[in-house]
């Protein structure tokens, strides 16, 4: 029997949504240079404290963009606000070229292409690391239809090539509570390809970590950037270093600096409010 009919009462992770987007992208998109992830202007306030002001970030396709910045620069916020678990006082986030992502709800940015992945690994402890794949599959999982599920050939393929791409396909019958922590954020990794995301949003995977898992991780965020985007927000300048291409540097809920981490690295502005601390 397949671990969806064991599990389908418990887990409704990506049910489908139907739903429509009104209106077009604003005109200041920047469509020629293929930006998926548009955010401009944002601002969000809590009692008072701007977490994030006036913040301007464009994420091209296929990119891996690091974002650094010390406690309290906004990183946190600004990723809520992408997946519409904070809702700005102002400003425009668009996702590709017509998905307003103010007008959606956290399911339905999900269900567009954004999978996120906390810095806590959640997997389904009791569970093979096969059966979590199986579980995070995308597609329709209401109750019928996980009921009556059998996995199609072509759904296992998949699954092997994610357990491929995240280095577990020894482990796919372990159980997931009996994993090193390194193991259990690859497999969470692992759960949202199953989604089949455009955006992935990363944050600080490779804290607790092994050097030898944070250097299998670097390899394994760098192999995703071309069929995915990928935004990692760490605070492991080395790790940083490692795999950055464009690095983003947030202070104060605003952009400070962006470019090659050499170029971050030598700003001023940088090195008095974070490399410098």
């Amino acid at each position: 029997m397949s671990v969806m009919s064991r599990a389908g009462a418990l887990f409704d992770r990506s049910r489908v949504f139907d739903f429509l987007i009104e209106g077009q992208p604003p005109p200041a998109l920047d469509l020629k240079h293929n930006v998926i992830l548009y955010l401009e202007g944002i601002t969000v306030s809590f009692d008072g404290f701007r977490a994030l002001n006036d913040l301007n970030l464009y994420i091209e396709a296929g990119e891996l963009r690091c974002i650094i910045g010390p406690n309290g620069a906004g990183k946190t916020t600004m990723m809520d606000v992408i997946t519409g678990k904070t809702r700005p006082d102002a400003g425009s986030a668009w996702f590709g070229q017509r998905l307003n992502l103010l007008n959606m709800s956290e399911p339905e940015i999900a269900q567009a292409g954004i999978g996120r992945k906390f810095q806590k690994p959640t997997v389904f402890q009791e569970h093979t690391v096969f059966e979590n794949l199986e579980l995070a599959m995308a597609g329709d999982k209401s109750v019928w239809k996980i009921l009556f599920a059998k996995l199609t050939p072509q759904q296992r393929d998949r699954i092997d090539e994610v357990l491929g791409i995240i280095g577990l396909p020894d482990l796919r019958e372990q159980r997931a509570g009996s994993l090193s922590h390194g193991q259990k954020q690859w497999l969470e990794i692992g759960m949202l390809l199953m989604q089949e995301p455009e955006l992935l949003l990363v944050d600080e995977p490779v804290a607790g970590m092994t050097p030898q898992e944070t250097e299998r991780t670097a390899e394994l965020l760098v192999s995703l950037a071309g069929r995915h985007s990928v935004v990692v927000v760490e605070h492991d300048m080395d790790f940083v270093r490692s795999i950055a291409r464009t690095v983003t540097v947030l202070h104060e809920g605003s952009v400070l600096a962006e470019g090659s981490m050499d170029s971050v690295q030598n700003d001023p502005r940088v090195v008095e409010v974070y490399l410098g601390e």
